[in-house]
């Protein structure tokens, strides 16, 4: 490639990265003077790249608003970061429902790469594991995300349509706080004005969102992440457990993710040491209670069973077959 078709190219990698360049940065950084600049930005306009002049005293030239720059540009490692990040993405559910989007920016960044890092980008992905198995992703529709993101980051009320897990449908008004990705699902959390509480919803049960006319101010308080975990583990299910745990919070947390338990430390009785570790109460609500009894092993703390009697006669009965599996001996072959 000769010199200057490099320099243009290198123009339009640094008008690609936003906002306005001065004259004079985009010279320092060519290594050309200021009219060269200029036929420079020339030559772009006669490929019909939207370059625009911006005049004063801190004008320069920058792209067009919201347009699709052809050549994609990348280099090795900008290449890679971008397709692990999509495949990244897929896997933890970070895709709306349009899924096929993910697939085809991939396919179109493959098409414009050189041979040689395609063929390396190919033994990177071909290789590579992930340690967590596939989540099943509940993907939204980018017609409800991106007017759920757009209201929380103006505080603006939105009006949504949502069908509930037993078909109900309904249309509520939400003034909502932030978006959060958990488990291969979007949440959107805030505050319904008519009975005045917090609600979360799931984004691929929300048929449509339209913005509406006001504004709200959030409130202090727990982050956006943490009143969805908060919601997820006191929603209402089959089983309501309270266990006493020796430990902190984040110990138990370890074994019982937030989602699952609220854990509540206890502040040390008086007179004792307050570096001494202390007993913290834990409440879940649970469809079933069989995988309890392995977590609570797995946590190799103290813990006590307030409630219910059926989790104590499955930890009883699960202890006892792990004795007889400690007492076996190996089988003769």
């Amino acid at each position: 490639m000769s010199r200057p078709i490099a320099r243009v190219l290198t123009l339009l990698e640094l008008l690609q990265s936003g906002g306005v360049r001065t004259v004079a940065e985009l010279a320092d950084r060519l290594g050309v003077d200021a009219r060269t600049v200029r036929r420079y930005v020339g030559h772009l306009l006669d490929l019909d790249v939207p370059v625009e002049s911006v005049r004063g005293r801190y004008g320069g030239y920058r792209l067009a608003p919201g347009h699709r720059m052809p050549p994609l540009m990348l280099g090795d490692d900008e290449a890679l970061a971008v397709l692990l990040g999509l495949v990244a993405g897929r896997r933890a559910g970070l895709m709306t429902a349009a899924g096929a989007a993910g697939e085809t920016a991939a396919a179109k960044i493959r098409r414009v790469l050189p041979q040689r890092l395609d063929r390396r980008l190919d033994a990177v992905l071909g290789s590579l594991s992930f340690t967590a198995p596939p989540v099943a992703p509940a993907a939204p529709a980018s017609t409800v995300l991106l007017p759920l993101a757009d209201a929380v980051r103006r505080h603006r009320p939105v009006a949504v349509g949502y069908t509930a897990a037993d078909g109900r449908r309904s249309e509520r008004t939400l003034h909502p706080y932030g978006l959060v990705a958990h488990s291969g699902r979007w949440y959107v959390t805030g505050t319904d004005p008519a009975i005045g509480e917090d609600r979360t919803f799931r984004l691929d049960r929300i048929t449509s969102a339209r913005t509406l006319p006001g504004s709200f101010e959030p409130p202090a308080g727990p982050d956006p992440a943490r009143r969805v975990l908060t919601a997820l583990a006191t929603a209402p299910y089959r089983y309501e457990v309270t266990l006493r745990v020796r430990g902190t919070a984040e110990q138990i947390h370890t074994r019982l993710p937030a989602a699952v338990a609220v854990v509540t430390e206890s502040p040390p009785p008086g007179g004792a040491d307050p570096g001494a570790e202390r007993w913290s109460r834990v409440d879940l609500r649970v469809d079933r209670l069989d995988w309890l009894p392995a977590a609570l092993a797995s946590l190799d703390r103290p813990f006590v069973i307030e409630r219910p009697d059926e989790l104590r006669r499955l930890v009883e009965v699960f202890a006892e077959r792990l004795a007889d599996f400690a007492r076996r001996s190996p089988p003769h072959v």
